[in-house]
């Protein structure tokens, strides 16, 4: 008998468990969709200023991030020349 409640509940704790687990995923996509959603009236209803307000922000950022990139591969590269000649690294 002890066995049985035992396995009882091992299934009602695992169907708990799998319908809020459906319901996170489930609900999460509904969100998405809808934000997806707002994101594509939005751009509808922009003005062409306001589109290229937003255009030249992403622009702004992805040169920070290009002049980023080309200091890091700057500095490796200076660090690979300098111990192709044997010298340390500076600290």
């Amino acid at each position: 008998m002890a066995t049985q409640q035992a396995v009882r509940r091992w299934i009602m704790t695992g169907a708990v468990a799998a319908i809020t687990i459906t319901g996170t995923i489930y609900g999460a996509g509904l969100k998405g969709d809808q934000e997806a959603k707002q994101k594509k009236q939005q751009l509808q209803k922009a003005t062409p200023e306001e589109m290229i307000a937003q255009l030249e922000f992403a622009r702004a950022d992805l040169i920070l991030k290009k002049n980023e990139m080309e200091r890091k591969i700057a500095n490796f590269q200076k660090r690979s020349q300098s111990k192709e000649h044997g010298q340390t690294e500076p600290k």
